[in-house]
C-alpha cells in the first residue's frame, strides 16, 4: 500500500473527517467501525486495510495533530533563538493558525461535553513544548513545571474564550492580543 497514492490520501481523509464528525455526538469508545465506514462511504475492508480499530485512526489523526501544534509553537523561535516579548512579531505567531487549520478537532476539545481526555492530551502537550522552551533559562528557585503549567493554562483560556465564539475572530487578531499580552506582562515584570 502506497500512502502517497492518490486514494489512500482522499480515503484516509474522508476518515479523520468522519470520525471529526462522529466525535462532535458520540464518545470515542462508542463509534463502531461501521458508524464510521458509513459516515465516510468506505467499506469495513477499506477501513481495515489502514487501521486495527477507531482508537488507532483516532492516535494517528492526534498525531498530525500535535505535529503541526509543535511545528506552529516554534516558528517564532526560527526567527529568533530566544524571544523577548517587548520585540515578539505577532506575524511569527502560529499557533492560532494552526487552531484554525484544525478547527473541528477544537470544537470538540472545547466543548462542555466532550470528554476531558482531548482537553488533557493538548493541555499536556503545550505544557511539554513551554516547558522544553523553559529548562535552558534561569529560573532561579522558581519551579519549571508550576511555571508550565501556569502558561499553560493562560494559552488555554486564550483558546477556550476563542472557542466561545465559534473561533470568529481572526487568527491574526488572535497573534495581536497575545503579543500585546505577553508586552503587558513582560512591562510589569521588568517593573516590578
Amino acid at each position: 500500500m502506497n500512502e502517497n497514492d492518490v486514494r489512500v490520501i482522499k480515503t484516509k481523509k474522508a476518515l479523520h473527517q468522519s470520525l471529526l464528525t462522529l466525535l462532535k455526538t458520540t464518545a470515542l469508545e462508542s463509534i463502531s467501525v461501521s458508524a464510521l465506514c458509513r459516515e465516510a462511504a468506505v467499506n469495513r475492508g477499506t477501513f481495515y486495510l489502514h487501521y486495527k480499530d477507531i482508537r488507532a485512526l483516532f492516535d494517528e489523526h492526534l498525531h498530525y495533530l500535535l505535529q503541526d501544534l509543535e511545528d506552529s509553537y516554534y516558528e517564532p523561535y526560527r526567527h529568533a533563538p530566544r524571544l523577548n516579548s517587548s520585540h515578539l512579531d505577532p506575524s511569527t505567531i502560529r499557533i492560532f493558525h494552526h487552531v484554525k487549520k484544525y478547527q473541528a478537532f477544537y470544537e470538540i476539545v472545547f466543548d462542555k461535553n466532550s470528554s476531558l481526555s482531548y482537553y488533557y492530551s493538548l493541555f499536556e502537550k503545550i505544557k511539554s513544548l513551554i516547558q522544553g522552551g523553559s529548562s535552558e533559562l534561569d529560573w532561579g528557585q522558581m519551579d519549571v513545571t508550576l511555571l508550565a503549567a501556569y502558561q499553560t493554562n493562560a494559552m488555554m483560556g486564550l483558546l477556550i474564550e476563542w472557542s466561545k465564539d465559534g473561533f470568529a475572530r481572526s487568527p491574526e487578531y488572535m497573534n495581536e492580543q497575545l503579543a500585546c499580552i505577553l508586552r503587558a506582562f513582560g512591562k510589569e515584570s521588568a517593573s516590578g
